[in-house]
C-alpha cells in the first residue's frame, strides 16, 4: 500500500493496491507493522462505527479532547463522501491548516487521523456508508465540534444546494473561538502522547519477540 503524509502534519492518507480478476477486486485496508513503520505512528483499533448518509449531508467538524484522544482510520464502504482533516492542535506548525480526500469504495483510499485533529466529510452520494475505526471507546463529554463553515478556514465544501447539517454543528465555535474557550489540544501535548503510544508499542513488540 501507499501510505503519504498530508498536508495537515501526522496526518495521513492511504492508498492499497487492488489485485482485480474475474471475481471482482481484494485490497489490504490497514496492516498495523507496516503502518508503523512508515509513519512512526502507533493505532490499535477498539471501536468501529458507521455512518449512512442521504447526499449533501455534512458531518463536522468533530474532534475530541485530549485525554483520553481518540485516533481515527476512515474509509467509505459504499456511495462516495469528500473527506476533510483540520489540524486543530494550538501550536502546531499546520494549525489551522486542512487537507481534502475523496473517499470511493471501489479505490479504497483511507484517512488517518492522529490525536488533535478535527474531521468531517459531505455525502456526495445518497446511501453513502463511511466506517470509522478509533483506537478508544466513546466517552460522553471528550467530543467537540468546530464551525465546519467558519469563514477564517474556507473549506472547500463543493455544495450545489443547501446541506443537511445538525444543529451542534451549526451552533459550533471558531476555530480562533475554540482555541480561546481552551477546548483545543496543544500541539506539545499530542506530541508526547504520540510517543508514549511508541514506546508502549516498541516494549511490547519487545516482550513478543523474548
Amino acid at each position: 500500500m501507499e501510505i503519504e503524509e498530508m498536508a495537515v502534519r501526522d496526518a495521513y492518507r492511504i492508498r492499497p493496491r487492488i489485485h482485480s480478476d474475474e471475481r471482482g477486486a481484494f485490497f489490504e485496508s490497514f496492516r498495523d507493522e507496516e503502518f508503523t513503520r512508515v509513519t512512526g505512528q502507533v493505532f490499535r483499533p477498539v471501536q468501529t462505527n458507521f455512518s449512512v448518509n442521504h447526499r449533501n449531508v455534512l458531518r463536522g467538524m468533530h474532534g475530541v479532547s485530549l485525554p483520553p484522544g481518540q485516533a481515527k482510520y476512515v474509509t467509505c464502504v459504499r456511495g462516495a463522501v469528500l473527506d476533510v482533516v483540520l489540524d486543530v492542535r494550538v501550536g502546531s506548525p499546520t494549525f489551522g491548516g486542512h487537507d481534502v480526500s475523496l473517499l470511493e469504495p471501489g479505490k479504497g483510499t483511507a484517512v488517518f487521523l492522529p490525536d488533535g485533529m478535527a474531521h468531517g466529510f459531505v455525502s456526495l452520494t445518497d446511501d453513502s456508508c463511511v466506517s470509522y475505526v478509533f483506537d478508544t471507546p466513546y466517552i460522553p463529554g471528550t467530543p467537540f465540534e468546530i464551525d465546519p463553515f467558519d469563514p477564517d478556514l474556507a473549506l472547500p465544501w463543493p455544495l450545489t444546494e443547501e446541506p443537511v447539517v445538525a444543529p451542534k454543528d451549526l451552533e459550533a465555535p471558531s476555530l480562533s473561538r475554540a482555541a480561546e474557550l481552551g477546548i483545543l489540544p496543544r500541539y506539545e501535548d499530542c506530541l508526547a502522547h504520540y510517543a508514549r503510544q511508541r514506546t508502549s508499542f516498541l516494549s511490547r513488540s519487545l516482550q513478543h519477540a523474548m
